[in-house]
């Protein structure tokens, strides 16, 4: 193993290249969220109302979304399909304040496990060009490509966030985690 595993491969398959970027996408992301307190995980810059542990908690959602309901079409379970969604459509996001550090953390690294097996046993079945559970509005039928190409757009989108969340809460910059960097 290398000091700097996140880092997608200089040359290799479609399906590694993809991996790769979005690994690299979760390490930066979990790094740039890493060993905050609860005021760390609620800070806010502006009139946003976007948190570290909102966005940790939003992801989780989204990696079970991608790899449990658009892949399998399954049910993603507690806390999400009992949640008030009708009442807070954006509700990963404002319930995080009530979770603990601790809670955000595993949840998101749990959801991020999870989505790595099934990823890699979607990728054994199939590869990139296998159909999924979901389908668009035409009924057209949904690839593996197109759930790894919408997730890496969405790590894209948020790690920018919490590049920003993150320098306002204690100043932490950069690009990518330091090497032997690993989630505390």
């Amino acid at each position: 193993m290398t000091d700097t595993p996140w880092e997608p491969p200089l040359a290799g398959t479609e399906a590694e290249q993809l991996v790769g970027a979005l690994e690299r996408l979760r390490a930066t992301f979990r790094w740039k969220a890493d060993a905050l307190d609860e005021d760390g995980l609620a800070a806010t810059v502006g009139v946003s109302a976007l948190t570290l542990g909102g966005l940790l908690k939003h992801l989780a959602w989204v990696e079970g979304l991608t790899f449990r309901g658009k892949l399998h079409g399954e049910r993603l379970g507690p806390p999400w399909d009992d949640a008030p969604w009708d009442d807070d459509p954006d509700r990963e996001f404002t319930s995080a304040a009530a979770d603990g550090p601790a809670e955000l953390y595993a949840r998101y690294d749990r959801a991020v496990a999870d989505s790595r097996a099934a990823l890699e046993d979607a990728l054994g079945d199939g590869g990139l060009d296998r159909t999924v559970h979901l389908t668009g509005s035409d009924g057209e039928r949904v690839t593996l490509r197109r759930l790894v190409c919408d997730l890496v757009e969405e790590y894209g989108r948020h790690t920018g966030h919490a590049d920003l969340l993150r320098e306002y809460v204690d100043g932490r910059v950069g690009e990518d985690p330091p090497p032997g960097w690993r989630p505390q």
